[in-house]
């Protein structure tokens, strides 16, 4: 487990870079944290640092996936019944992609063992990351 302290969108963001640089598909890495954290910024970073700068990174609150060839992108937080995530394709990521999941709860059962975990909360007027 690792923490990190990010006091400022800028320090998130070169975090959230450095961070994406390690990662090799099939791997899955599940946000936790309250709305307004963080999520999606981190998310965004991540895509943008391994498909482009220009790539356009809209959340997918609405849509509940966002593919990027080879990195996917779930919001969870509209989902209301786990039967629901194999309609939407989680397990095809899974095994698959880069995944990127906010609200990943409900996929608890589904999520193999080596899912990267990161843990977001207020720490003063920045964020503390916590990385397992």
């Amino acid at each position: 487990m690792k923490e990190y302290i990010l006091n400022s969108l800028d320090e998130t963001h070169v975090w959230a870079t450095d961070f994406a640089k390690n990662l090799h598909a099939p791997v899955v890495v599940a946000l936790h944290g309250d709305l307004g954290m963080g999520k999606s910024e981190i998310a965004r970073t991540i895509i943008k640092t391994l498909r482009g700068d220009d790539t356009v990174v809209p959340s997918p609150t609405f849509t509940l996936v966002q593919n990027y060839d080879g990195i996917s992108h779930f919001d969870l937080y509209r989902i209301g019944d786990a039967s629901e995530l194999t309609e939407i394709g989680l397990q095809h990521a899974i095994d698959n992609d880069i995944t990127l999941i906010e609200w990943p709860e409900i996929a608890k059962n589904i999520l193999p063992k080596n899912t990267i975990h990161i843990y977001i909360s207020q720490y003063g007027d920045g964020r503390k990351l916590t990385v397992q």
